[in-house]
């Protein structure tokens, strides 16, 4: 099944549907509610300074895995998955592979009945329909920057369509989950993390925002990557900064876990 716009994602290979995969981690405790399967697919559109997986830019640069295959390996997972919490689907970019994923959600949904969430960046939704969002009970929304030049500078991409897709899900009424990686000197600025909350509020299908320190453990990749990782010098936040971003989300009466 293809839908949207983009051109058709499955691939076929020894007589089976697939895509690329970069890694799962079956027993994820930080990936939505409960423990759950988080399937870490590849490709990505934007480039974060941040950026702790940059090997999951290239779509093909994971591992061509069959529908079937991914699907029987949750299915070992699914009579406890059911009870503790289900099936993520994360990046890079799941969207990238949006025929990939859709079909795997589909299958662990009416196979294993599993709930099934969708961390994504947003930037690609306005390519698919409402209907291809009926596989997703929850989306993981990362949002990396509300100031639209700083985001531009953050990721190399728009920040309008990701905004255009918070309001989408909400008109949705997808239950959503906001996560703000909180880098010094790029996204601890105190008035636009305001102009963040302020939109977030506005939102009536949140449940939580999730302030995610940052970190560098992923520098080593971009430097086998050959690629110039800017933020050598960053340092993580401190606890302070992270307190008072904590505290100006929980100001309108968001629930907030660091």
């Amino acid at each position: 099944m293809t839908v949207g716009t983009e051109k058709p994602l499955l691939l076929q290979a020894g007589g089976g549907f697939g895509g690329y995969v970069h890694s799962v981690e079956p027993s994820a405790a930080v990936d939505g509610p409960g423990m759950r399967f988080a399937l870490f697919v590849s490709g990505c559109q934007m480039r974060c300074l941040y950026c702790h997986n940059p090997d999951t830019w290239d779509r093909k640069s994971g591992t061509w895995r069959s529908v079937d295959d991914v699907v029987a390996e949750i299915g070992r997972y699914a009579p406890f998955l059911k009870f503790a919490g289900g099936l993520t689907v994360s990046g890079g970019e799941p969207l990238v592979q949006a025929d990939f994923v859709h079909e795997i959600m589909r299958r662990c949904k009416e196979q294993y009945g599993l709930h099934t969430a969708l961390d994504t960046n947003g930037l690609l939704a306005k390519n698919f329909p409402d209907s291809w969002f009926d596989v997703v009970d929850m989306v993981l929304l990362d949002i990396k920057q509300i100031d639209p030049e700083k985001h531009k500078q953050l990721t190399a991409t728009p920040l309008r369509q990701v905004l255009n897709f918070a309001r989408r899900l909400e008109r949705m009424g997808k239950p959503t989950w906001i996560r703000y990686v909180l880098v010094p000197g790029y996204t601890d600025d105190p008035e636009d993390v305001e102009k963040l909350a302020n939109f977030v509020a506005t939102l009536t299908n949140v449940e939580r925002v999730e302030i995610l320190p940052f970190h560098k453990m992923g520098e080593y990749k971009w430097q086998e990557l050959g690629l110039k990782y800017e933020l050598t010098d960053t340092p993580p936040p401190s606890f302070e900064t992270i307190e008072r971003v904590k505290r100006q989300f929980e100001s309108r009466g968001l629930m907030v876990v660091v």
